[in-house]
């Protein structure tokens, strides 16, 4: 089998793939580098794109570049390279998130819708029509985000109802924090307000109101659907492939038209991200990102960038 050769259009969709992954607020924190000898694209971590609020631990940023190591992998299967991952390759470079070295011509090929999915994802802001996931769909997914690493647990009514609360609060105290405030000045906006795929405002009932720009809030389908992806441990390289399992499941629901909205805000508070959990998930289990998936209207995507501006440096 002839191995495919990295020139300038493959190595722009490769790039386009990873940018078309979700990033806290649209702000894709990372910058590429590219080593041609080995044909391996790094991911870099970009202080300058990333968040205050987020800044502490940088969780958000590490599960930004998860997700979009997944699509680049993706991407790279659909172009005929078998993608080798490495997370954290270098000790001494803590801003070398992960390494994707496009190895030999593979055989492979991506899950069914998975790559047009790359392309079609995104958040959607609005109520879903409350009409129940199907039991085997909720398998798969759980099985997409096992895949990678982690676990999808769905709730049941007391720990949906735990979740909204926290996302509640988690979304008061970044209303509250006048840096983030400050930053949500400064996001691009979309025809129904911030754009990006997990946002301040994941859901109409969690209304970024220190913009009066944004729609008002609308009720949820009640009761919602709510997911929460959990990891084993909480370090870096969980984070990491907590992103991927987070994109892995996405592209899933987008392939088998589900959306979903990504409900972000008690993440970014460490005592809130413990009522992530509840007594259906395992006592050691690290909640990473909660989401609430339905079947609902189709929405404009937001503005993404291309490639533009994140070629490797």
């Amino acid at each position: 089998m002839t191995s495919p050769t990295l020139d300038a259009p493959a190595l722009e969709r490769l790039i386009s793939a990873a940018v078309a992954a979700p990033s806290l607020h649209d702000t894709h924190p990372w910058r590429f580098g590219l080593e041609p000898e080995t044909c391996t694209l790094e991911f870099r971590a970009a202080a300058a794109r990333a968040l205050p609020r987020a800044a502490p631990t940088a969780r958000a940023v590490h599960l930004a570049v998860g997700c979009a190591v997944f699509n680049l992998r993706v991407a790279a299967v659909h172009l005929g390279w078998e993608p080798v991952t490495l997370l954290l390759p270098r000790p001494d470079r803590p801003d070398l998130l992960a390494a994707v070295r496009l190895a030999d011509a593979t055989r492979r090929t991506v899950a069914p819708g998975s790559y047009d999915a790359v392309w079609h994802r995104h958040s959607s802001r609005f109520p879903f029509s409350g009409v129940a996931l199907p039991m085997s769909l909720r398998g798969e997914l759980a099985d997409a985000a096992r895949t990678e690493g982690a676990d999808l647990l769905f709730t049941g009514h007391r720990e949906t109802e735990r979740v909204l609360s926290a996302t509640r609060e988690g979304e008061r105290r970044n209303r509250k924090h006048l840096a983030h405030a400050a930053d949500g000045r400064r996001l691009p906006r979309g025809p129904t307000g911030p754009p990006g795929a997990w946002h301040r405002r994941p859901s109409p009932a969690f209304g970024a109101h220190h913009r009066p720009d944004v729609l008002p809030a609308r009720p949820l389908e009640r009761p919602p659907q709510l997911a929460v992806l959990t990891t084993a441990h909480d370090r870096r390289e969980d984070w990491l492939r907590a992103g991927q399992a987070l994109e892995r499941v996405l592209l899933l629901a987008t392939a088998s038209g589900v959306r979903a909205s990504l409900l972000y805000q008690a993440v970014e508070w460490a005592d809130l991200r413990g009522r992530l959990g509840g007594p259906t998930h395992p006592c050691r289990a690290r909640p990473q990102m909660a989401i609430r998936l339905g079947y609902g209207p189709e929405v404009s995507l937001s503005s993404r960038h291309g490639a533009n501006g994140f070629r490797p440096g």
